[in-house]
Parts: C-alpha cells; structure tokens; sequence
C-alpha cells in the first residue's frame, strides 16, 4: 500500500524570516491524522531568509538529521561544535540527555532551503554527539547511497534507530529499485524533481508512506532528487 502525503497537503508555517512546510504535526501545526510515520516523526522543509534563523534552543532523546538543499547553515551546540552546513551535505545529532544549539543562514544575499527530520531514537538517555558528512555524487547517481544506518556501515551516519536512510539522484527516464524486507516500511521524500513509485507520479516535495509492498521501483520522469527511508 502507497499512501501519498501531497506538498501543498503539509502544514504551512509564514514566520516572515522563515517558511516551514511540515509533512508531521509540528510546534503550532497538529493534525492528528499526521502524528508522524514509523519512527520518523518529523519531515520539515524549511526556506530561511538571508542572516536569520533558529537562536539557542534546547533538545533531547531525538535523532535530528539536516540535509541542505540550496544556500548554507550555520550550527552551533553545546557540545562545542561550530560548523557550516552546505549544498549536500548532511548532518546528525544525537540529542540523547540533552543539548542545546541554534541554526542561522550566515549569508547576507541568499536565503537557505533545507529538510530537517526527526527520528525517535531506540532508547532514551543516550550521550549527546554530532556527525557531518558530505557523500560523493558519483555514488548516488541513479542508484540509492546510504547515507545514515543504526551500524554506520558504509561510512554512512550513525543513527540510534532501526532505520536507514537512502538518496539518489536520478537522471530523466531512469529507473532504481529497492527491495523492501517483509515486515519493513518505507517513506519516500521527493526533494527535487518528479517521479513515479509502483507507477504512481509524485512531485517536488511529495512524500510517500509504503507498507506492504515488496519491491519499490522508482523511475524519474523529469530530473530527481530522492529521500528513501526504511523503517522497522
């Protein structure tokens, strides 16, 4: 079973600095028929104005995985981390028995467009940490790279949950394929460009709760950029 989450369907957020689309209940959006999906309880696209963003604010017993789209994002934590995040590159913290950080576009002229996602981690309490990683293009051209796992297995990130996190980048007209284990589930993120799973179209920003399917074939009809999560 496909079930699709439509883009212009998600909450919508106008803060003026910053423009949310939130596919999950988030902070002033509740929709309690979109409380989350498996583990994964946050799916945010957020768009953020030149010099704004998120000051110092706190977080605990989450994984919190950032990817950036366009433009760049400056972090700062508790931990001591201070880094720049930029166009594809990803990001995780581990916020466990608690951290605090703040999230700012540092560029003066162009504005941010990331995802942010949360997912419940396996257990709580765990010590804080922070990964940043970028990926090599060439190895997620037209086929899926994992790019965060429970294991870290193949230099992906490491995440306290039972899931693994894949993207692709898929040239117009090809097609990837990913076998989905019997009692798994998946969500699939459209971040750029249009596609059809099991022959059902979906578009920039769309997304895509998958039970009950065996093999999930993926074919661009234009230009893509996909998010694939598989979930316990």
């Amino acid at each position: 079973m496909i079930q699709i989450r439509k883009a212009e369907e998600r909450g919508f957020a106008d803060h003026g600095w910053l423009k949310a689309r939130h596919t999950f209940s988030f902070a002033g959006y509740r929709d309690p028929t979109h409380m989350g999906f498996r583990s994964l309880r946050v799916m945010n696209e957020d768009h953020i104005e030149p010099g704004q963003g998120f000051g110092t604010h706190p977080h605990h017993d989450m994984e919190i995985v950032t990817y950036v789209l366009e433009g760049a994002l400056e972090h700062r934590d508790s931990m001591g981390n201070g880094e720049v995040l930029r166009p594809g590159e990803f990001q995780r913290m581990s916020a466990g028995t608690g951290i605090t950080h703040s999230e700012f576009n540092p560029s003066s002229t162009e504005p941010t467009h990331l995802y942010q996602i949360w997912l419940l981690p396996d257990r709580k309490s765990i010590e804080p940490s922070y990964e940043q990683k970028r990926f090599d293009d060439g190895d997620m051209t037209n086929q899926l790279r994992l790019v965060a796992s429970p294991t870290a297995e193949q230099g992906s990130l490491a995440i306290h949950q039972d899931a693994r996190i894949y993207l692709a980048k898929i040239d117009a007209g090809k097609q990837i394929s990913y076998d989905l284990p019997a009692g798994r589930n998946a969500w699939l993120q459209i971040l750029r460009g249009s596609v059809a799973i099991n022959d059902i179209a979906l578009g920039t920003s769309d997304g895509a709760a998958i039970r009950d399917e065996a093999l999930l074939t993926i074919r661009a009809t234009g230009h893509a950029e996909i998010m694939l999560f598989d979930l316990a």
